[in-house]
This record gives structure tokens, sequence and C-alpha cells, in this order.
């Protein structure tokens, strides 16, 4: 299996899996331009693509969905309750290829299968993601809101993961926010901290873990050397953490 951050970050997120001969993309909140783009780097042809799978009807998630479906005519796996908050509250265009999903229910692709999980994001219907193969388990963790029951679960069955990592708790205490934002940011319907993130993988990790990808940093209350500092001190200097940019492509992440 093979990974790939195309950007992740309030200003826009897409995440790329691919097993086989299967293709999936994991929101379009940047725009189909920056997508085929970036997959080329890799040597993508993001027409290729077999499926697109919506966490939540947040724009940075969903802003390019209309664009990534008639473009390059990929089907667009949704829940009927973010599809409706979607189309209500942005001007996306016509939707041909829609696939509606109930949020915890699971889409099989041949040899992959991928598990949504619902999530108590401050949005109308959030889930995660969980991608699975033959040999191998990846999340896509981010919006997450809090530890929620049954999370650290999910986290020990996985061979490696992409988890938001949002916000440094003091950055964003001294930073400039309202505090009614920092309140919505650090609550349970927020995101993820690095302390969070970091802790989470701490206890829960397996031997089967390979690597951690951190995604969706805040500009304002993080940074990529501390966010990754902080894993590094709770996790040690031998796990493998990347870190997922707000303006460019990932490196391609394997599993072996």
């Amino acid at each position: 299996m093979k990974v790939v951050s195309l950007q992740s970050g309030s200003n826009g997120n897409c995440f790329y899996v691919e097993s086989g001969d299967i293709k999936l993309l994991f929101d379009a909140g940047i725009s189909g331009k920056q997508a085929e783009i970036r997959l080329a780097h890799h040597n993508r042809d993001i027409r290729d693509v077999d499926a697109l799978f919506i966490s939540h009807d947040h724009s940075d998630h969903t802003r390019a969905v209309g664009v990534f479906q008639r473009k390059f005519g990929m089907p667009v796996y949704i829940t009927r309750p973010t599809l409706d908050a979607v189309q209500r509250h942005q001007k996306i265009g016509k939707l041909d290829r829609i696939r509606l999903f109930t949020a915890g229910s699971s889409q099989s692709f041949g040899s992959v299968t991928v598990h949504s999980i619902p999530t108590p994001h401050d949005s109308v219907d959030g889930v995660a993601f969980v991608v699975e193969d033959q040999k191998h388990r990846v999340g896509i963790l981010t919006d997450l809101g809090h530890a929620f029951d049954g999370l650290r679960d999910v986290l020990k069955s996985l061979d490696a993961v992409i988890i938001e990592s949002n916000y440094d708790v003091e950055m964003l205490e001294k930073g400039p926010y309202p505090e009614h934002l920092k309140s919505r940011i650090s609550g349970d319907g927020g995101h993820l901290s690095n302390e969070d993130s970091a802790m989470l993988l701490k206890q829960t990790m397996t031997e089967r873990l390979q690597w951690a990808c951190l995604c969706h940093l805040s500009e304002e209350n993080n940074e990529p050397t501390r966010a990754r500092e902080i894993h590094r001190e709770i996790l040690g200097d031998d796990f493998p953490v990347h870190v997922a940019s707000r303006y460019d492509v990932s490196d391609l992440l394997e599993l072996h």
C-alpha cells in the first residue's frame, strides 16, 4: 500500500491511497489542477482514481468536490447529511456520480475495503477512514474532535496512520485567536493537539505500526518542527514521524 498527502491544513486537505490497481482519494479541499499536478509528481494520473471519499462538510475538505467529479470522472462517496450540507452552503455545481454511504459502514473495491468511523467533530455527519487491503490497514484520522470511545481500538489495529496534530497548546493559549475560537479548537468538537496525538500513539502503538504522518497543522497555532519535536519527545527518536505540508505534496509513503 502507498499513501500520499497532496496537502493538509485549514487551507485544504486531500489524501491519496493506492493498493495494487485500486486508487482512492480522500477529501477534495484543493483545486483539481493542484491535485492533478501533485499526483503527477509521483507519476500518478488523477483520472485513474477509482473513487473520492468525503469525510465531512467543511470547505477545506469539499470545496473542489464538483471539479474532481466532473473533470476527472470519479464517483463521490459521501453521506446524505454531508452532501445536503455541502450543497446548502457551497457552490459545487452539479454532481452526477454520487454514491451515498452511512457513517460507520464499509465500501469495497476488489480486495480493498474502506471503513468509515463516525467522529464527534463539529460537522454535520463527520467520519474518519480506515483503508484495508489483504495485508495492511491505514488510518486517515483527521478532524476527530477528541479521543472518542473506540478511537484507541482503531489505532491499535493499524499499520500506518495519518493523524491530525492541529495545534500546540501553548501557541494556541498565547495566540491571537478570540477566546470562543480557542475553546472551539480545543473542545470536544474541535481538533487534537500535538500532545493529544502523541499520547494517543504512545498508548496504542503496536509492533505493526510502521509510521505516522501528522496532518492538519494550524498555520497560526502550530509549527511542523514543534509538532515533530513533541512526538519524538513522547514516542522516541526511532519511530518514523512524517509531517504533511500545508502547501505541497508529501513523499510517497509506503508500507512493507
